[in-house]
């Protein structure tokens, strides 16, 4: 089940707020207990087992953490081992068990090993891993209070609006709104307009972009062309900017709906002038947690700077990594580590000395290179790809298909452009601010996007979240 879709918004979302507001305070968190398990096993149920295990045993070991934090570190940290241990094995087994077969295979003397046909990757899986290991590792440190309740740390795992795709909820940032939050009726209204702006990117910007991204990857194949090259990417730029901040937009909605407060998840990252400004602006959630839980505890940038590269190297690996079992992602990874590596030695000096403008092409261009690398997982046709953006390899610059093309989805390039900016928001927040009348205006404005993504999810294919995959 995915947010933008009809029996979500109009089955799951309407019947679960009418029982959480209607039943009394003190089982509200097990309606949301229940209706996110549901959630989850909608599609594949099977995998509510692993899930329920990865809980289990976290919530069981956490005492045990708990207990000794105190009085025996040691022993702590013996428990605090074991239940990142048994989080991560599941992760690892379902996600990249297939990746290092087929990579052993290649060597001659393994040559008949076969990936496992019938392994599937549970959906979310490396997000709740995540949030489990977030738990235990705030309860070793003294950062957070033991869980005693089975249904609020089930709730903790697996809260619907997050669960899939994010944010990634450190558990000390939502402990406290575990046991108590405020819910009310600004919330609510405020949560349902974040919840519709979320949505009207997914289908309105994202989805639009994704059909720019198959038609040319397509054309790719029998035609190549710099134009063509040049407009897959930039529409996959977009693509997964409005997809994956969408999701965030309406899971932080979703959350705030019924008194939760999740962090935000982005900020505009494609304003940045350096790839570190980029970093600290995309998937915030992400970064924060390798920052908190690695990087760190590694050292940081504590232990001189040769063990700070270090880390970033490390951090920037595991991240490549973490998005997916294939090389490209660690290519992409290596990439990113690189590039801030460069910045942290020299180039942030240099980029803090020229214009901004150049400063932000500089930033843009890295970008749009990292999501070519990010979107081909055949690195043959990355590469071709790649090459094809500075004129090597293609049948002509431009045909004119392309040029026509180019008109054709021009708009919504534009509009892409703008939108991946903060003046619409400050423009709209300007208005409510100094015209009154406004602000009786955005219930209407906001019904009226509602319906025009409700009319375009009429005829909708499914078209999961890009970041449901990871």
């Amino acid at each position: 089940m995915v947010f933008s879709s009809l029996i979500f918004i109009f089955a799951f979302l309407t019947t679960l707020m009418v029982l959480y507001f209607i039943v009394p305070k003190k089982f509200r968190m097990l309606v949301l207990f229940i209706y996110s398990f549901a959630f989850y096993g909608w599609g594949e149920p099977l995998f509510i087992i692993i899930m329920i295990i990865s809980i289990l045993s976290a919530y069981g070991l956490g005492f045990l953490i708990a207990k000794y934090r105190e009085k025996d570190i040691k022993k702590a940290r013996i428990y605090l081992a074991v239940s990142l241990c048994i989080n991560l094995a599941f992760l690892i087994f379902f996600k990249y068990t297939n990746f290092f077969i087929s990579n052993i295979s290649a060597i001659p003397i393994f040559a008949n090993l076969e990936t496992l046909g019938w392994l599937k990757l549970p959906i979310g899986i490396s997000f709740y891993t995540f949030q489990i290991m977030s738990y235990s590792i705030d309860l070793y440190r003294g950062d957070c209070r033991l869980q005693k309740s089975f249904i609020a740390f089930g709730t903790y795992v697996t809260l619907y609006p997050q669960l899939i795709a994010g944010p990634i909820v450190r558990y000390k940032d939502i402990d406290d709104q575990l046991t108590y939050r405020e819910e009310n009726r600004d919330k609510f209204a405020e949560g349902a307009g974040r919840f519709v702006a979320g949505i009207a990117k997914k289908i309105l910007i994202a989805d639009s972009m994704a059909a720019v991204v198959r038609y040319y990857n397509f054309s790719l194949d029998f035609q190549v062309t710099t134009l063509g090259a040049w407009l897959l990417i930039i529409a996959f730029t977009f693509q997964i900017y409005f997809d994956f901040s969408g999701y965030s937009d309406m899971a932080i909605g979703l959350g705030k709906m019924i008194g939760f407060e999740f962090l935000e998840n982005f900020n505009y990252p494609y304003i940045s002038k350096s790839i570190t400004e980029f970093w600290r602006r995309w998937h915030i959630s992400l970064s924060t947690w390798f920052k908190e839980y690695v990087y760190i505890p590694l050292g940081g940038n504590r232990k001189g700077f040769g063990k700070q590269i270090r880390n970033i190297a490390v951090v920037w690996l595991l991240t490549g990594f973490w998005h997916g079992a294939s090389w490209n992602f660690l290519i992409w990874g290596g990439y990113f580590g690189v590039i801030l590596i460069l910045e942290k030695l020299f180039m942030l000096k240099v980029l803090s000395k020229i214009p901004s403008f150049f400063s932000h092409l500089y930033a843009l261009f890295l970008v749009v290179i990292g999501w070519l690398i990010f979107y081909f997982t055949d690195l043959s046709a990355g590469f071709a790809c790649f090459k094809a953006m500075f004129g090597i390899g293609v049948d002509a610059f431009a045909t004119k298909t392309n040029l026509y093309d180019l008109l054709r989805f021009l708009p919504i390039l534009v509009i892409g452009a703008v939108a991946s900016t903060p003046y619409p928001k400050r423009l709209f927040d300007k208005a409510r601010e100094k015209v009154a009348a406004f602000a009786y205006a955005v219930p209407v404005i906001m019904g009226c996007v509602l319906l025009i993504c409700v009319a375009y999810m009429v005829n909708y294919t499914y078209s999961p979240f890009l970041y449901t995959r990871f």
